[in-house]
């Protein structure tokens, strides 16, 4: 894993060198310089997870077939693209939500001389993509089905955060918006399609699949994702900081969190008051009130068998599956985030 890592790395370097030479522009120092310090600033400092996967998943449906340094190559590019696309999206995210830091350092716009004109590089991010796959796939088959993907996967994200920020509008604060049909219209559109779905969807293109043959695996996956976000919920208030490596806010922020979903469906109507009083509140004091109920509702319990459940549920439509190659695939995704600490 980590000589693929370093592999997925080299890339990278290959990508941003050749995006620095774009042809399509007229580069001066200053302007190659600007762009090459905001790449490596946003595109490469995450885990790297979701573009990772894309190779894991393809070498899976290649059952076991050694994978030549071409398919290497084309698989850690679609990697980084969707790595790309999560680059754009977080610097326009962090802009939204006016926040300080990002992945242990402050936030793109908040470094001096950057400030709004993060707001043209989230842009500039979002079109690297197209002209990634331009250079390296426009001769595939399977090259306009990459771009409609991505087109596709990013209207997803882009209408789910739209619907996380309209439920959540300053001033509006209403608990009574919150349910579980919210929760998951927001987290399958805003995190599920990209953070699950497009990296296989991605192996499946390279491996000469025809995507809507593969609408179930799909489902899969977007039920992997609500699982995923639910977990991310239930940890931003009850996993250890040290850790998950960040201290939740999902209280005082006011997020459509699983946690405060449950705890309205389950609440009487004076612990329902106690909700309503505390919860996007940033004193500590309504914070600790919120959890204490949380306790007293015994969400913790509630979470494991949610957890459990989901993990048959997800079980038993992998193994329904005909390709013994998409379970495996379908199957170390489910590895990697069953009952996950962080």
């Amino acid at each position: 894993m980590a000589d693929l890592k370093s592999t997925f790395l080299k890339v990278y370097s290959v990508l941003k060198s050749e995006l620095l030479e774009d042809p399509a522009f007229e580069w001066s120092d200053d302007s190659r310089q600007w762009v090459e310090r905001m790449l490596d600033y946003n595109v490469p400092g995450g885990k790297l997870n979701r573009g990772l996967s894309v190779i894991d998943s393809y070498k899976l449906l290649k059952e076991g077939k050694e994978l030549t340094e071409d398919e290497i190559f084309l698989g850690s590019a679609l990697g980084w693209c969707i790595e790309w696309l999560q680059a754009y999206f977080l610097v326009l995210d962090d802009i939204m939500d006016n926040s300080h830091t990002r992945r242990g350092q402050p936030c793109w716009f908040r470094l001096p001389k950057v400030g709004l004109i993060a707001v043209n590089d989230g842009i500039l991010l979002r079109n690297h993509i197209p002209r990634i796959l331009r250079k390296h796939f426009s001769n595939k088959p399977y090259y306009v089905d990459l771009l409609d993907l991505f087109n596709e996967v990013e209207f997803q994200t882009a209408s789910g955060q739209m619907i996380d920020l309209i439920t959540t509008i300053e001033g509006e604060k209403d608990l009574s918006k919150y349910t579980l049909s919210v929760h998951r219209r927001i987290v399958q559109y805003k995190t599920a399609y990209y953070s699950f779905y497009l990296s296989v969807a991605c192996a499946l293109l390279m491996s000469g699949e025809n995507l809507d043959k593969h609408i179930n695996v799909k489902n899969i996956l977007v039920e992997m994702g609500v699982y995923f976000q639910v977990q991310d919920d239930y940890l931003d208030c009850f996993g250890d900081p040290e850790t998950i490596g960040k201290i939740g806010t999902d209280i005082e922020d006011f997020k459509c969190s699983w946690l405060v979903v449950k705890a309205l469906e389950l609440s009487n109507e004076e612990q329902k008051k106690v909700l309503y009083e505390n919860y996007g509140k940033t004193d500590p004091a309504n914070v600790t009130k919120v959890k204490a109920l949380y306790n007293e509702l015994q969400l913790q319990g509630v979470f494991a068998e949610f957890e459990s459940k989901s993990y048959e549920k997800l079980t038993a439509a992998i193994e329904a599956h005909p390709s013994k190659a998409v379970q495996a695939v379908l199957k170390s995704f489910l590895g990697k985030i069953y009952k996950r600490q962080k």
